[in-house]
């Protein structure tokens, strides 16, 4: 093929190997803590009318330069032996400064550039101070007991026990017990409770969760808090008082309940030894409006196996 002269002029304009470099030697990379999570042109958010930005594709750009940069602070906790653990702040892209960086790149500067992404400081919402005022008066306790030999049924119980302990709400906040304490898995360390309490329907895979949920309904509701969301089961369960009962299962049922009060509540629950019990705690300036709640004997409730679980390791049916 033979090219015409107009041809190869338009060639070395459209493919100039200096313009590609000079191009190449102008882009913009972005870094944080030392490490590239970006790198374009300076035209790529360009509307073609200097100097105005196509703000859509720069916000597009910007929201994920902050998913990438973003680190969630971690609230105070407790350890194992009861000590407060300070927590630790997170941060989170400045957007306005990351802005005003951005322009000096376009508008006042040539060739490459490197923008380390400016942050601020998240700071915890829970703090060591706020927990230490919410153990000085409690407010709501209750406990109940299972075999703890029924070491699947068991270990699930402590691990929902501890998802929920060291909880803070805060006045006008709503407790979820599904979105505390989260889907029940074998990859988050659930396991499946083949044998389980008469009465009780087995989720399969968390078996024994209902027990820290009726527990803790009992505890919120002798606290006087307002209890939004609550189903019993179809059957009596034993393990509280006749019609005291919050089932739950992902996907389907909830115990939920409000924080009316002017003060911020602490749950603190531990699963051990054959006995749940959750103790809510608030400052000592709360005026609360404690209910009546009925106790359950130490007498263990009678346990049958689940059939379809043993025989069907893959089914699972609704705590």
């Amino acid at each position: 093929m033979r090219w015409t002269s107009a041809a190869c002029l338009l060639f070395m304009l459209l493919h100039n190997p200096a313009a590609d470099q000079e191009q190449a030697q102008d882009k913009l990379t972005v870094t944080h803590e030392g490490k590239t999570i970006s790198v374009l042109n300076r035209d790529a958010h360009s509307l073609g009318v200097f100097p105005l930005l196509d703000k859509e594709q720069y916000n597009a750009w910007v929201n994920e330069l902050d998913r990438k940069t973003y680190k969630e602070a971690q609230n105070a906790s407790f350890d194992a032996g009861g000590r407060i653990v300070e927590g630790k702040n997170g941060y989170k892209l400045d957007r306005r400064a990351f802005l005003m960086k951005y322009y000096t790149y376009l508008y006042e500067t040539s060739g490459p550039a490197v923008i380390e992404v400016p942050t601020y400081p998240v700071y915890p919402k829970v703090d060591t101070e706020l927990l230490a005022s919410l153990r000085s008066k409690q407010i709501g306790y209750y406990i109940t007991y299972y075999n703890a030999g029924n070491r699947d049924r068991s270990h699930n119980i402590a691990l929902a026990a501890e998802a929920i302990d060291g909880t803070v709400i805060f006045p006008g906040e709503r407790f979820s017990f599904n979105r505390v304490v989260g889907i029940r898995t074998t990859g988050r360390g659930y396991r499946r409770a083949a044998v389980i309490v008469r009465g009780e329907l087995s989720e399969g895979v968390g078996g024994g969760i209902c027990q820290v949920s009726s527990t803790l309904f009992n505890a919120a509701d002798r606290a006087g808090l307002k209890i939004v969301q609550r189903y019993s089961h179809s059957r009596h369960v034993p393990y509280v008082p006749s019609g005291r009962d919050a089932t739950v299962s992902w996907g389907g049922p909830d115990f939920v309940f409000d924080n009316a009060y002017n003060q911020p509540v602490l749950l603190r629950a531990f699963a051990g030894g054959g006995s749940m019990a959750v103790s809510i705690f608030s400052s000592d300036v709360i005026e609360y409006f404690p209910k009546k709640v009925p106790s359950i004997s130490h007498h263990l409730p009678e346990e049958v196996r689940d059939i379809t679980a043993s025989q069907n390791p893959g089914h699972q049916k609704k705590n």
